[in-house]
Formats: C-alpha cells, structure tokens, sequence
C-alpha cells in the first residue's frame, strides 16, 4: 500500500553525520506502519521542487517516522541541507516504494554497507536478526570521522567489521577486505547483501562469486516518476532489462552490469552540475547573508564554499 499524498510533512529530527551527510527524520505514521527493509520514498522539497528516490534507512512504527539519510551531491540535496531544519517540512513524500528487501531464511548472512550504504543495508541487518539469523556486518568509510550507526549495528549483529581506507577506525581497507575476513572465519555463510557505490557492489559481488555465495545489491539509477513509466530506472540483469522502481531495487549481485549501469549513472552530471551552479548563483542566501552570518554558516558545516563530493566516484570504502 502507497501511503502517498501532497501535504506537508514535519521534520522531526536532524543529525549532521559530515560536511556533506545529514540526516532527516520525517513524520509519516500510515509510511512507518507499511515500510519495509530495502524500499524507497520519492521527496519534493517544495511544490516547485526535483522528485528525488531516496532510500528509507530506517522507520519507527511507534513513533510514526521515517528516516532518510542524504548526501549533499547535488542541488536538490544541496538545497535539502540548507534549508531542512527541526520544524520544518517537505512538501511531498511519496512511499514507500519498490519492492521489499527479502529476509530470506538463511541461518548465516553479512550485510555490507559501504558510505551512504552504510544507512540502507541497517533495516536488513535488524530484519535478519529479528528473524533469527546469525549476522555480520561490515561497515566500510573512507576514515573515523565519517563513521556513524556504529552502535545501531552492534545492537543488532552478532560481529561488526568496521572498515576505514585510511585505517583511523577498524581495520584498514575496503568493504570487500571486511567480507575476506567474515568468508575466512566462516565456511558456513549462506547470503551476502551489499550495498553502496555501484563500483563497491561490483567489487563485493566479485569477493563472492567463486564461492557461490548468494550475493544481493541495491542499484540506484537515474529514477523520474518511480512507477516504472518513464525508463529511466532500467537496469541489465543478465540477459534480462529490468526497472529498478518496480521489480527493484535489491537484485542479484553476480548478474547485474555494473558497466552499464556506472555509464548511464554518470550521463547526467553535466547537467546536475550546472543545475547547482545556477542554483548557487541564485540562492538568496549566497547573496544578501551578511558576514557574520556567513561566517556562522561557514564554521557550522554550511558553507557555499564546500566542494561537492561526486556521487559517482569510484571509491571501494564507500
């Protein structure tokens, strides 16, 4: 069921994990009471705004929420962090969409997640822990500082690999040297989810083709309308065209085209690129802020001036 409407939808809590990454918990309680592990909502940020597919990291039936964590990559996010405060809204959350991650009843299982992956791949892990599965998680950043969740996945795995490029946290090395170490300690492991930057999936799905091991990834492609209409979302699957909206997003792992998909992920760049210059010429906020204002905004993690990271680069820790 679509709990989907037009309205205006409270921000309830916001988190700065980094420069670039934030968290949104957004009010919702008919979209908390349908979600599950593994789907997405599609937001506007005002009634004039981008529909963006982001992935549902985590929801709270209880309390009637829904969590997103977002990466400031572009100018709808951009924006998204500039203006999403506690107290504010979205215009418009339509969800939950695609279908849900299977919690399949394999007895062993290591979620990976590597960067922003790190908040979707956390309702599976809690899902196969609920379901009784053993679970190993494997967590993968570029460095400590970018760390976040650790102890949300400790309360729900059974062992943690943290995994830093530069080794400030955990072991040093890429996700795909974190499920090395789960294969080595365990003959018996029966799945592996990943997910993260298509080039990490890749890369996972690569650790674990010679063992045979179930391998499950969770594309993202360039999404329009979510309802499988305008092709955008279409994904190789073997010999097979799929759309990641609809009969996605969780796919197998050893029989997606990475290839194709990093190519068509990187076509609209250019144009997302110019979209946030023009956006930036434009912001009110860039030009009639006064100077201790923007100083406040600079050392408070908002400034104009950070460097956007590229959402497509190929980094294996995520």
């Amino acid at each position: 069921m679509n709990a989907n409407a037009m309205s205006n939808f409270e921000i309830v809590t916001r988190e700065d994990f980094s420069d670039v990454t934030y968290l949104l918990e957004v009010r919702h309680p008919l979209m908390a009471k349908a979600a599950k592990p593994g789907q997405f909502v599609i937001v506007m940020l005002n009634e004039h705004g981008e529909r963006i597919p982001l992935t549902i990291a985590d929801f709270d039936r209880k309390k009637g929420t829904i969590t997103l964590v977002i990466q400031a990559v572009g100018k709808t996010t951009r924006q998204m962090q500039q203006e999403c405060r506690v107290g504010t809204t979205l215009y418009g959350m339509v969800g939950p969409m695609g279908i849900p991650s299977p919690i399949s009843h394999a007895k062993k299982v290591v979620c990976v997640g590597g960067g922003l992956g790190v908040a979707p791949i956390f309702p599976q892990a809690r899902g196969f822990k609920e379901a009784g599965a053993y679970v190993i998680g494997v967590l993968g950043f570029r460095s400590k500082d970018l760390v976040f969740w650790e102890d949300k996945f400790r309360s729900c795995c059974d062992e943690l690999i943290l995994c830093t490029n530069d080794g400030s946290a955990g072991m040093k090395g890429f996700v795909t040297d974190g499920i090395k170490v789960a294969l080595a300690g365990h003959s018996d492991i029966e799945e592996v989810i990943a997910i993260g930057p298509p080039v990490m999936m890749k890369a996972c799905a690569d650790a674990t083709r010679a063992a045979k091991i179930k391998t499950m990834v969770s594309v993202n492609p360039i999404m329009v309308d979510g309802t499988g209409m305008c092709g955008g979302c279409r994904v190789k699957v073997g010999d097979q065209v799929k759309f990641a909206c609809v009969d996605g997003p969780d796919f197998d792992g050893h029989l997606v085209d990475f290839d194709d998909l990093m190519v068509r992920l990187g076509r609209y760049t250019k144009v997302e690129k110019e979209a946030h210059e023009r956006w930036s010429d434009s912001c009110r906020m860039t030009k009639q802020v006064g100077a201790s204002a923007l100083h406040a905004l600079k050392h408070g993690g908002q400034s104009e001036l950070l460097e956007l990271p590229d959402p497509f680069e190929d980094a294996p820790g995520g």
